[in-house]
């Protein structure tokens, strides 16, 4: 027992910090976003504020019509998060327990889908979008983004469900189970902390896209939090705290939603390691 401690020590320590280099960033930011320009001006960007400033998030918030942003990018990764989610388990259900033909070459379609950077389909996505007047919509962002995340996880459920144990479906096929009730009555539950896992991971991911926000959706009431940040961050008028400011609170919404959903994520990665 003695000789593990040392050796406990040392990763303690590794990952504290560890803990410190990426917790530092964000406390700095959100110290110069409580700051007044003059303390900012005076006393740099890593000293303690003398007093709470909260001007700059009030700016930055009436600036931008921040609560518009955070409405269009919740309402857009939500509904991406749980369309993606449906269609990755219809999708990976054919592939991996329905055995469909050409069941490899779907699966290299896939992970091909996965590969290709978003500036490839950048052209081709603008001119659909402009031939079916969705552009500058949310509804377009919608779109592209469900079938690009349900990409991913048609590949990575499709996996999960050809090692689905046969034991349960053929239970479901002596109880006169058809494929749909065998889908949600058998197959989603079982796979619920997998799915759940998705669910986090496309929210998430959404939420923090940028490239093809920006380019699809020009119009300042369509605007997502990353596309308004990156937008007001470019303003030459904006002084360091509001731009600490700005930043605090993209952050913020994705951190609250990450540690909700953390003992999701935990006992989802749990019950696939177990499986």
């Amino acid at each position: 027992m003695t000789r593990r401690y040392p050796a406990r020590f040392i990763v303690l320590t590794v990952l504290i910090v560890l803990l410190l280099l990426i917790v530092a960033p964000l406390l700095v930011v959100a110290l110069n976003a409580v700051k007044s320009p003059a303390d900012y001006a005076s006393n740099g960007p890593l000293s303690i504020p003398k007093s709470l400033h909260w001007s700059g998030i009030v700016d930055f918030w009436q600036r931008v019509d921040f609560s518009r942003k955070l409405l269009n990018s919740f309402v857009t990764s939500a509904v991406v998060a749980v369309l993606a989610v449906v269609l990755s388990v219809f999708n990976a259900y054919a592939l991996g327990i329905g055995r469909v033909r050409g069941r490899v070459w779907f699966l290299v379609f896939f992970l091909v889908a996965n590969l290709l950077p978003q500036e490839v389909l950048v052209y081709p996505l603008y001119y659909l979008s402009k031939s079916l007047h969705l552009y500058d919509s949310l509804l377009s962002i919608i779109i592209i983004f469900t079938v690009i995340q349900s990409a991913f996880g048609t590949y990575l459920l499709s996996s999960v469900y050809a090692e689905f144990p046969t034991e349960l479906l053929d239970a479901a096929e002596v109880d006169g189970a058809g494929r749909w009730r065998t889908l949600w009555g058998v197959v989603v539950p079982v796979s619920r902390p997998t799915l759940a896992v998705l669910f986090t991971f496309f929210f998430i991911w959404t939420w923090n896209e940028f490239f093809l926000p920006l380019i699809f959706l020009i119009s300042n009431d369509n605007q997502t939090v990353p596309v308004a940040l990156g937008v007001l961050q470019g303003d030459r008028q904006m002084d360091a705290t509001t731009t600490s400011a700005s930043a605090l609170i993209g952050i913020l919404p994705a951190m609250l939603f990450f540690l909700i959903f953390q003992r999701t994520l935990t006992r989802g990665i749990t019950a696939g390691a177990i499986k």
